[in-house]
C-alpha cells in the first residue's frame, strides 16, 4: 500500500506491456499511467504469486531498499568483520533530522488531543495491524461501557423491539439464543410465555432439558448438541434423526454463546454451565485457534482476560466509534452556554481572587459588576473584599467610559499583567488647564489624597476638582488605590457633603504609574491570548470582536495558529453557530462536550446581560424575538438549562421573551427568575410596562404571569415580593 511499491508496479506492469498504450506512438499522460496501474494492482493484490508483484518485490527490497547488502553487512557484523561505535553527535544527520522532524510534526502533540478526538483515532486503526506491531491491543479505555450494555440487551432479546410476541418467536429465540430456563424467557417475551411454552412441549417443538443443575428450555434440533456436550438426557419418543453424535459439541454451544453476549469472562461462562476453567479452556483456546473468538481487555473498570467473538466486538467497535464521532460534531449553543456558567464559576464557592481572571481587561460597569457579577461567583461577597485586594497591590482598576454620572465601565487588572494587557494612555492635547495640572500633579507626587490634589492644584472648589477628576478616570488616564469613590457614585445619602467625602475617598494616581517597561507587540499578543482563553474557554472571531481590541482577530489568529503548533492550544469546529477558526485548551474542549444536555431539573439563573458567562449577544445571535435585546447596562437576561427565556432592560419596565418562553417548563422557571430580580435587584417591585413591545395584558403571557403573582394595574402588571 506504500508509494513506492505503486510506483514500482507501474514500472515493471509497463515494462511487461499490461498498459497498452491506446495511440502507440504518443505519450500516455503519467496519471492515466498511475491510474491505470492503480486499478490492475487491485486486481492483482489478491494473487501474491502474481508475476508482476513478484517482481516488484524483488525491485523494492533488492533495487532500492538493497536488503542483500543490508544481509552482508549484519553478517559481517555477527561475525565481527565489522566493528560497530555508538556515537553521539550535536546534532542529528540531514537524513535522521528529517525522520525526526516528521515524527514531532505528526506524533509528539498527539496527546494534546480532546479525549474523543484521540479515541475515535485509535477506534479506527487495524486490529491485526496493532497486534502485528503491539503483539496486543487493550481495548479497554477505548471501548464505551454504555454501548456495551445497549448491545448485550439487544443480543440477548431483552429490548422491548426484540421481545418475543408469539410461541414462533419463542422458538426463533431459542435456536438463536440456546437454552433458556423459564424465567429467562420471561424476561425476554412481552406478555407471560406459560400457555407458549405449553403449546410449544405439547407439539415437540422444545423441549425441556437439565442444563447446568437448572431446568432449561431447548430447540428441538439441539437435544442432540446439549446431550454430547454436557451429558444432558433428552426426552424419550425423539427421532433418531436429532439424536445423532454432533462433532466437538462444546465448541458449538460456546460459539453460540459468544454470538449472543457482548465481552464475557470464562468464570461467567463456568457459572453458567457448571464447569471448571480447566474444562472450559480447551474448547475456549481452539476456537481462539481458528479466530472464532478473541481473548484480551474490552470490558472498561476491569482487570481480567475476556473473550469476545469478532462480529461482536466489530459492532461495539463501530457504534462506539459513532458515538464518539457525535461527541467530536459540534455542541449547540445552549451547551456553550452551560459551560460558560460552568466556567465562570457562576453560583460556585469562589474566592474572589480565584475568579478575577476570567474577568481582567474587560470593561464592565462597575454596578453590574458588584451587585450581579461578582456575588454570583463569590459565595458571600462582600464589598470590603474587593477593597482588600486593591489595597493589597493585588489588583487595579482602570476607567472605560461613563455611564450618566451615577455609574461607569471599568476593567480589572492584576497588577503583574497590566503592563502586557493595557497600552500606555495617551494624554490628550486639549485637556483643560485644571485636568493638566491634576496630571502633573500625579506625575510629579505620585498618588495623592484629594485634599493633596486641592493644594497641589491652586485650591479649585471641590466640585470643580472632583469633577475633572471623574473625567480623567472614564479617559483612562487617572485611577484610584480603593473602590469606595465609585461605589459612592450610584449611593444614595441624605448627608450630601458626606457623599462628595466618599466620592474623593482614596488616593488617587495616574495610570501610567501602574505600567512598567515596554512590552513588545508578541507580549502584548500573548498575553491577550492567554487571558481570552481564561474567559471564553473557547476563542473565536466573536469573542475577539466582543473585546473590541485594536487590530482584530488577525493577529491574535497568528498567535493562536504558533501556540497550536506547538501543541499548547487545539484548533477546530468545537461550537455551532461561532466562525470556523476556534481555539481552546484540549482540556476545555473535553469540559465542553461533557454535558450536552443538561441538567433534568429546570432552574433559572439570572444574570446581567454583559456578563462575559452570557454567550448571547456577543459570542452567538439572539434567538428570534419581538423585541431589542442588547447588551446593555442594567439589563438582564432569564437563562434556563443554558437557554435564554426573558430579557429585562434597563429599568425593568420592557420585557422580551424568547422562543423557549412558549415551553409551560422552562416558562414555569423562567418566572422564578423574575422573583428573583424583583427581590434582589428592583426593590422587590417589577413594574412590566411592555412586553414583545406592546401592552401587557395584550400579551399571550399575561394569563400565565397573573397566575403566577402578576396584579393587572393601570401601569402595567405588577409583581410584589414579599419579604420572608
Amino acid at each position: 500500500h506504500s508509494a513506492v511499491f505503486a510506483s514500482s508496479f507501474r514500472e515493471n506492469a509497463a515494462r511487461a506491456l499490461l498498459l497498452p498504450r491506446r495511440r502507440p506512438g504518443k505519450r500516455t499522460p503519467l496519471w492515466a499511467q498511475r491510474l491505470k496501474a492503480q486499478n490492475l494492482l487491485a486486481v492483482a493484490r489478491n494473487y501474491p504469486n502474481f508475476p508482476i508483484v513478484l517482481e516488484t518485490y524483488r525491485s523494492c527490497l533488492q533495487d532500492r531498499f538493497d536488503v542483500p547488502s543490508l544481509k552482508e553487512i549484519l553478517e559481517k557484523i555477527e561475525r565481527r568483520e565489522i566493528r560497530v561505535h555508538e556515537t553521539e553527535t550535536q546534532s542529528a544527520s540531514p537524513f535522521a533530522r528529517s525522520l525526526a522532524f516528521a515524527y514531532v510534526a505528526e506524533y509528539l502533540y498527539n496527546g494534546d488531543s480532546p479525549l474523543a478526538e484521540r479515541k475515535a483515532q485509535a477506534l479506527t486503526l487495524d486490529r491485526n495491524l496493532l497486534n502485528e506491531l503491539l503483539g496486543q491491543e487493550e481495548l479497554r479505555e477505548l471501548l464505551d461501557a454504555t454501548v456495551i450494555d445497549q448491545l448485550q440487551d439487544e443480543l440477548q432479546c431483552l429490548t422491548e423491539e426484540r421481545q418475543a410476541k408469539s410461541a414462533e418467536h419463542i422458538v426463533d429465540m431459542l435456536r438463536r439464543l440456546g437454552d433458556l430456563s423459564f424465567t429467562e424467557l420471561g424476561a425476554r417475551s412481552a406478555e407471560d410465555p406459560e400457555s407458549w411454552v405449553q403449546d410449544l412441549l405439547q407439539q415437540n417443538r422444545i423441549v425441556e432439558m437439565i442444563v447446568g443443575a437448572e431446568k432449561r428450555f431447548l430447540a428441538v434440533e439441539d437435544v442432540a448438541l446439549y446431550r454430547d456436550a454436557f451429558g444432558a438426557m433428552p426426552p424419550k419418543g425423539l427421532p433418531t434423526a436429532l439424536l445423532l453424535s454432533v462433532e466437538k459439541p462444546l465448541e458449538q454451544v460456546f460459539a453460540r454463546y459468544s454470538r449472543t453476549h457482548a465481552p464475557f469472562e470464562m468464570s461467567q461462562l463456568g457459572h453458567r454451565y457448571g464447569m471448571t476453567e480447566s474444562q472450559l479452556e480447551p474448547s475456549l483456546r481452539a476456537l481462539c485457534a481458528r479466530n472464532r473468538l478473541l481473548e484480551g481487555g474490552f470490558l472498561p473498570l476491569r482487570s481480567g482476560r475476556e473473550f469476545c467473538e469478532p462480529d461482536v466486538l466489530r459492532v461495539i467497535r463501530r457504534r462506539t466509534l459513532a458515538k464518539l464521532r457525535n461527541a467530536v460534531a459540534p455542541v449547540e449553543s445552549a451547551t456553550l452556554c452551560r459551560f460558560l456558567l460552568d466556567w465562570h464559576g457562576v453560583n460556585g464557592g469562589n474566592r474572589l481572587e480565584d475568579v478575577i481572571p476570567a474577568l481582567e481587561g474587560l470593561p464592565i460597569s462597575f454596578k453590574d459588576l458588584e451587585k450581579t457579577v461578582l456575588p454570583q461567583r463569590v459565595k458571600d461577597y462582600r464589598p470590603s473584599q474587593l477593597d482588600g485586594l486593591g489595597q493589597m497591590g493585588f489588583m487595579v482598576w482602570v476607567g472605560h467610559g461613563s455611564l450618566g454620572t451615577k455609574d461607569g465601565k471599568i476593567a480589572l487588572y492584576r497588577r503583574d499583567r497590566i503592563s502586557a494587557l493595557l497600552p500606555k494612555p495617551v494624554v490628550p492635547d486639549d485637556l483643560e488647564p485644571l485636568q493638566q495640572k491634576i496630571m502633573n500633579a500625579l506625575h510629579e507626587r505620585g498618588a495623592c489624597f484629594f485634599f493633596d490634589l486641592l493644594q497641589l492644584c491652586d485650591h479649585p472648589s471641590n466640585d470643580r476638582l472632583l469633577s475633572a477628576l471623574w473625567d480623567l478616570v472614564w479617559m483612562g488616564l487617572v485611577s484610584n488605590d480603593s473602590f469606595a469613590a465609585l461605589r459612592s457614585l450610584g449611593a444614595k445619602t441624605k448627608n450630601r457633603r458626606r457623599s462628595k467625602l466618599e466620592a474623593a475617598a482614596g488616593r488617587w494616581v495616574a495610570v501610567s504609574s501602574f505600567l512598567f517597561g515596554e512590552p513588545s507587540d508578541t507580549e502584548r499578543l500573548m498575553a491577550w491570548s492567554q487571558t481570552l482563553l481564561e474567559r471564553y474557554g473557547v476563542v473565536s472571531r466573536e469573542a475577539v470582536s466582543s473585546e473590541g481590541l485594536t487590530g482584530g482577530f488577525s493577529p491574535l489568529y497568528q498567535t493562536y495558529k504558533i501556540m497550536e503548533e506547538s501543541g499548547r492550544v487545539r484548533r477546530g469546529y468545537f461550537v455551532e453557530g461561532l466562525s470556523g477558526a476556534q481555539f481552546a485548551w484540549a482540556q476545555t474542549v473535553d469540559r465542553l462536550r461533557a454535558d450536552q444536555k443538561g441538567s433534568p431539573e429546570l432552574k433559572a439563573l439570572v444574570l446581567a446581560t454583559p456578563d462575559p458567562a452570557n454567550p448571547y449577544g456577543s459570542l452567538l445571535p439572539w434567538p428570534e424575538n419581538k423585541g431589542r435585546p442588547r447588551r446593555a447596562s442594567g439589563t438582564h437576561v432569564v437563562l434556563v438549562n443554558g437557554h435564554p427565556v426573558f430579557f429585562l432592560a434597563k429599568g425593568g419596565k420592557k420585557l422580551t421573551s424568547f422562543p423557549k418562553a412558549e415551553e409551560a417548563d422552562f416558562l414555569d422557571a423562567a418566572l422564578d427568575g423574575l422573583r428573583e430580580i424583583a427581590r434582589k435587584i428592583r426593590g422587590r417591585t417589577l413594574k412590566l410596562q411592555e412586553i414583545d413591545g406592546g401592552r401587557p395584558m395584550e400579551s399571550p403571557l399575561a394569563p400565565k404571569l397573573i397566575q403566577y403573582g402578576f396584579q393587572d394595574d393601570y401601569a402595567g402588571l405588577v409583581l410584589m415580593d414579599t419579604p420572608y
